[in-house]
């Protein structure tokens, strides 16, 4: 085990651990650390505790000490400058006449680097660019362009939902999200529908998507022959959330229609093998 606290530096930014040493670190507390890019402030979302190696990269780096009210201020600063370099960028991104747009800009609280980050239809020749920011500053320049996604966790905004979007306000990292996740929770597939602001599939499809994997695993799928107490049936509607089926009982010459529990019923035939046999069978109509 190996003992760590857990910082980020932006709102809903990725946590990165760090070894605390002797200093006992509170939640809120502002830390100064030590990172690839150089010095930095951010804050501490979880206190010392004790986390297994394989959750960490070794060999994790030191929290040089817990933020006084002048690091507060030199960080407060540096979100002045910030506003203001964001200003001499946009202009000279007009000056070059590069297609690019510039997203958020970005000190260490060293003030040994400033990123700017943007967003572009292709590759964009920025050299020159660099080279005039590098001159206004006299400081090392970083050009990084970045997605659709990460573009709307910086700019935020509300979703459909009428909320604050979620990778803006507390998710720290993108989680991947398919079509199928909106197909299990039987919803619209309309772009329109299912996409979020940035225009990519909405994060919040993965939210409930191991509570319908673990009831699909369960419940019989539109089109299953199976058994149930009434006689055997074909399944033509199904609520997954209360894991109830509207089945088709053949009875005689007359069709009835009957609601059953989940687990009520056997499944004769899965949905999927119906479909396979029959397209094995359209396959041998046209052979013939």
């Amino acid at each position: 085990m190996v003992k760590v606290v857990g910082v980020r530096f932006k709102t809903a930014g990725k946590i990165y651990y760090f070894d605390p040493g002797e200093l006992n670190i509170d939640v809120d507390n502002h830390v100064i650390v030590e990172t690839a890019r150089g010095i930095e402030y951010g804050k501490v979302v979880i206190s010392n505790r004790e986390v297994h190696e394989e959750a960490i990269v070794a060999p994790l780096k030191k929290v040089i000490r817990i933020a006084a009210e002048k690091d507060s201020q030199q960080a407060a600063e540096n979100q002045k400058k910030e506003k203001q370099a964001y200003e001499t960028c946009l202009q000279k991104i007009k000056e070059h006449n590069l297609g690019m747009k510039l997203i958020d800009v970005e000190y260490t609280f060293d003030n040994n680097k400033i990123l700017f980050y943007f967003t572009a239809e292709g590759r964009i020749d920025f050299r020159e660019l660099v080279k005039d920011l590098a001159t206004i500053f006299k400081t090392r320049i970083e050009l990084r362009q970045i997605g659709v996604r990460d573009e709307t966790k910086m700019l935020g905004g509300t979703g459909f939902c009428g909320r604050e979007l979620c990778c803006s306000v507390y998710l720290g990292e993108f989680e991947p999200v398919s079509i199928k996740m909106a197909k299990e929770q039987s919803l619209s597939i309309n772009p329109a529908k299912i996409s979020g602001t940035c225009g990519r599939l909405m994060c919040c499809l993965r939210y409930e998507h191991e509570v319908y994997e673990e009831k699909l695993k369960r419940v019989p799928k539109v089109g299953a022959v199976v058994s149930t107490p009434n006689g055997q049936g074909i399944v033509m509607e199904v609520n997954l959330l209360k894991e109830m089926i509207k089945v088709k009982l053949d009875e005689g010459d007359q069709a009835d229609l009957k609601v059953f529990d989940a687990n009520e019923v056997k499944i004769m035939k899965d949905a999927m093998v119906e479909e396979c046999e029959e397209e094995l069978e359209e396959l041998k109509d046209l052979e013939d």
